[in-house]
């Protein structure tokens, strides 16, 4: 924490060689800035030792305080008094910036019969981390299409990355707690719904997936159906972010239909070795991995045909090539070739021609780390709209004054709290069912979250363009995440299952299951 200061402490400071400025009651010493000044140095010199939040606001996302707050932050003006602090850290208060639909409700001290004390911790945890190693940075890492390997650490070491796979906490291939101190035997599936929550208001989904997206759908079918040696050989490494891991499914002959993918795995004639050969295409993390979650065929065609087998990155035949991709930049997307790899049976997860199985056990979590990320995205382009409204004048009117506007901010939030009431439900089920209930009874209803919150980030990242107008075309800049998650969209309604096909499984699988249970139809 900086320095308590007054406004006259800032005033004494207005030279070129000695500048401090206020920006949303912080202080900044720009001096040694002034060259690095995009604008140039006039700009700063104009608002020396005074408050240039408002010339600042006109200019500049929030976002670019935090990356430079290190080298220039020195204190406040009205530091908050220490037991507001502690009240703040403690969950005694309402959390964030209150901006209202900005945060899920219970953010603002709503009552909820979900969350505890431990989620608050997580929730405070994560937001320092997100907001301290991953916002200001995320332009930045996005434009490079690659996350650097200390954030993999990082996240590590935090106890953020186990969290990413599900519940409960795999204890047993990492030796560190999750994130916000709780106790491994208290994590569960809305802890893991806040950390995918809260890394979600980085605004980046290339970010966000070059993190945890390979490794989230990656690895939990190795922890469900691999063998002991599998799991303890693989586990602790991508866990504690030292090593990457993907999964293979997609190819260029098949996306959603899972069923006809034509990878081959052969037995060779000592039946100890697999030769693959095939091509898979838009795998997330693949640039990076070290691990291939990979489906191949090992029986004739169909489903009943599919395995899955875990193939190493170093075997000779193995490789990768960055995509171009619309959106996504630093996810890692690759086309991969395996040719005459040679992979030992004992890489096989789970039975053989079973893989198709440990497939569909995987998406149900893998659909709803899509609805969480996509509905915070959505989120993200309202705040980011809701924000810049009240700040923003066109025809001597604050945007957020212009009824129009309004308009589109209330079918944003609607649309947005409906999704996650929904998610909320249904995570609170898996909270309590057995994995095998879950599959059956939530395949159906978790399709249709998906679809449901892809097309409301669709529509919240189209309305924020229009209230951002020219700033959500350009890269950069306050209109920088609108304008890329206008172009993630399609990264979020496609993979995972598509839009028309998670509507047209949902109601199939909901029929079946109702049917079950003696529904009258």
């Amino acid at each position: 924490m900086g320095k308590n200061l007054t406004v006259d402490d800032v005033a004494q400071h207005n030279t070129e060689d000695s500048i401090w400025i206020i920006v949303h009651d912080k202080v900044y010493d720009v001096t040694n800035f002034l060259s690095e000044h995009p604008g140039g140095k006039k700009v700063l010199l104009k608002v020396a030792g005074s408050d240039a939040t408002k010339q600042f606001d006109n200019f500049h996302s929030l976002d670019v305080l935090k990356k430079y707050s290190d080298k220039l932050y020195i204190g406040d003006v009205g530091s908050p008094t220490e037991q507001e602090s502690q009240e703040a850290a403690s969950g005694e208060v309402p959390f964030g910036d209150l901006v209202p639909h900005g945060d899920p409700y219970w953010y603002q001290d709503f009552y909820s019969p979900y969350y505890n004390e431990t989620h608050r911790r997580v929730r405070l945890a994560m937001r320092k981390f997100v907001e301290t190693e991953i916002m200001p940075y995320a332009f930045e890492w996005d434009e490079a299409k690659r996350i650097p390997k200390e954030l993999f650490i990082k996240a590590g070491k935090a106890g953020i990355l186990p969290g990413v796979c599900g519940a409960p906490w795999p204890k047993k291939y990492c030796d560190f707690p999750p994130i916000g101190g709780v106790k491994p035997e208290e994590f569960d599936h809305f802890h893991e719904f806040i950390i995918t929550d809260e890394l979600g208001r980085c605004g980046s989904g290339g970010v966000l997936w070059g993190l945890t997206g390979g490794l989230g759908i990656g690895l939990p079918p190795i922890i469900k159906f691999g063998t002991d040696e599998l799991k303890q050989r693989i586990a602790p490494e991508c866990y504690a972010g030292t090593k990457n891991i993907c999964l293979a499914i997609t190819e260029p002959y098949a996306g959603s239909d899972v069923a006809n993918i034509k990878t081959e795995a052969k037995l060779t004639d000592d039946g100890n070795y697999y030769i693959v050969n095939g091509e898979k295409k838009w795998i997330t993390n693949g640039v990076f991995s070290d691990y291939f979650t990979t489906a191949v065929r090992t029986g004739g065609p169909g489903m009943g045909g599919i395995s899955l087998l875990l193939i190493e990155r170093s075997r000779p035949g193995v490789k990768t090539r960055q995509m171009q991709c619309m959106g996504v930049w630093a996810s890692g997307t690759a086309y991969v070739t395996f040719e005459d790899v040679k992979v030992p049976k004992s890489n096989l997860i789970g039975k053989e021609n079973s893989g198709f199985k440990c497939i569909m056990h995987n998406f149900n979590h893998e659909r709803m780390g899509i609805a969480i990320q996509a509905n915070r995205f959505a989120r993200v382009c309202y705040e980011e709209s809701m924000k810049y409204a009240h700040k923003r004048k066109t025809f001597n009117q604050k945007l957020i004054d212009h009824p129009v506007i309004r308009n589109k901010l209330a079918h944003m939030a609607r649309q947005i709290e409906a999704t996650h009431s929904w998610m909320e439900t249904l995570i609170y089920q898996t909270n309590h069912m057995s994995g095998t209930e879950a599959m059956t009874r939530l395949g159906g209803p978790i399709a249709l979250l998906k679809a449901q919150s892809t097309q409301t980030f669709e529509y919240c990242a189209r309305e924020a363009a229009q209230i951002f107008g020219g700033l959500s075309y350009s890269r950069g800049g306050q209109g920088e995440k609108v304008e890329r998650l206008y172009r993630e969209v399609r990264a979020y309604a496609i993979p995972g299952g598509s839009e028309e096909i998670m509507l047209d499984l949902g109601v199939r699988q909901s029929l079946k299951v109702a049917q079950f249970y003696g529904a009258k139809l």
